[in-house]
């Protein structure tokens, strides 16, 4: 009796077996993946994408790559779709089913059944001489001849090929619909990105702040000090009637406290930073940031077009919100 493989070498083993499918995967995108592609990218309908068993476990994710990249994608079970979800199909729609062999009862109904009411079938198998492979339109093959398990049984290879060919086609058809970051960012709206390129100041603002802290310039400081407390942002604006005259910090106040044993005399016009930085409440978060970075500071006030004193939106807020 041999001995016994190490995990180590077991994994290795599985991803050098994954890897090599994903290699010869690469030789076999043709003129097929081409026509797919352009078929998918002029529809004027949705993609349906079908499968069983783990083949369905990709479809699902395929599904949401498409979607997420501007293509409409619809996932239907192949089991259900003889149970009434084949009404999912609409009048432009084309259908790419998934099945490592193609030829499972499922499939193959499936497969008639889409080709009887006349729609488009893409295939996407690993036998070319399948049931599926022969009634489909078109066919994006998965060069897989075995699976990481030692039985080769379980779907491991040939789901990695079939996820890696759902990317190739997503990306694909994403690089001929020039899709930006803009367009992504509208798909994603509660992502990183798409708060970097969505998300504007004053809905930072609008978040954390009902009234903004300010102080007249001859404020008392034990006064600057409780507004700083009670707005909790770190900062006030020192406001000159509706003009903006300085901004102190709960920085500026320790500094100032180790200097000074008394400060009933101090007001807030003595220890303000007069020309403070700003941004435009229409201002995206992200650029608050990028200033507060180059100024080397925690706090911004924000101001409307018309320079009229709206807040103050603090580093910490801006983190909270996941832009970073």
């Amino acid at each position: 009796m041999g001995l016994r493989k190490s995990s180590k070498e077991i994994a290795t083993e599985v991803l050098k077996i994954e890897s090599d499918v994903l290699g010869k995967l690469s030789d076999h995108i043709d003129e097929q993946f081409e026509k797919v592609v352009d078929r998918i990218f002029h529809s004027e309908g949705r993609l349906i994408v079908s499968g069983i068993g783990k083949s369905a476990n990709v479809g699902t994710k395929i599904v949401a790559t498409l979607n997420s990249t501007g293509t409409p994608a619809v996932f239907m079970h192949a089991a259900d779709a003889t149970h009434g979800d084949l009404g999912i199909i609409g009048k432009n729609d084309i259908v790419l089913i998934i099945s490592k062999s193609g030829n499972t009862p499922e499939i193959k109904l499936l497969t008639s059944l889409v080709k009887n009411f006349g729609f488009p079938v893409i295939a996407m198998t690993s036998n070319k001489d399948s049931y599926l492979a022969s009634h489909a339109d078109y066919l994006l093959y998965l060069p897989v001849e075995k699976e990481a398990d030692p039985f080769d049984l379980i779907p491991t290879a040939s789901s990695t090929a079939q996820m890696a060919m759902g990317d190739a086609l997503a990306i694909a058809i994403l690089h001929k619909r020039q899709f930006t970051q803009s367009d992504f960012a509208k798909f994603h709206p509660g992502g990183s990105l798409g708060k970097q390129l969505l998300l504007k100041v004053k809905n930072v603002l609008d978040h954390v702040q009902e009234e903004p802290p300010l102080v007249a310039p001859d404020t008392p400081l034990p006064e600057v000090i409780h507004e700083i407390t009670a707005k909790r942002i770190g900062a006030t604006a020192v406001m000159d009637q509706d003009r903006i005259a300085g901004i102190i910090t709960d920085g500026d106040i320790r500094r100032m406290l180790r200097s000074h044993t008394r400060i009933d005399h101090i007001k807030a016009e003595d220890i303000m930073t007069k020309n403070p930085k700003k941004i435009y409440e229409e201002d995206l978060a992200s650029d608050a940031i990028k200033k507060m970075k180059a100024n080397n500071i925690n706090q911004l006030l924000v101001v409307d077009q018309n320079n009229r004193y709206r807040g103050i939106i603090h580093l910490h807020d801006l983190l909270k919100e996941g832009i970073i």
